[in-house]
């Protein structure tokens, strides 16, 4: 799971923004500011029966500043990404 689901600053992260970008999603925000010292991003390749599936996760990152439920309370009624 992302760690950024839970981090103060997952609505202006620009390492967020690219993988919100890689999975396709709406953007938190389309001008993010902040730039994150040492993300650490795992990708986790799985291949279907006629494409290839490609799951992005952060799951390290030097600035990580722990906010609970950030992501959650940005979209209330989502599902929060796994």
């Amino acid at each position: 799971m992302c760690i950024c689901v839970n981090c103060e600053y997952v609505d202006r992260c620009i390492t967020y923004h690219a993988v919100e970008t890689q999975h396709q999603v709406p953007h938190l925000t389309e001008n993010p500011d902040f730039e994150p010292n040492e993300p650490s991003i795992n990708v986790n390749i799985r291949p279907k029966e006629d494409f290839i599936e490609m799951e992005w996760d952060v799951v390290g990152c030097l600035s990580f500043k722990r906010e609970t439920g950030k992501w959650a309370r940005l979209r209330p009624g989502e599902l929060v990404p796994t």
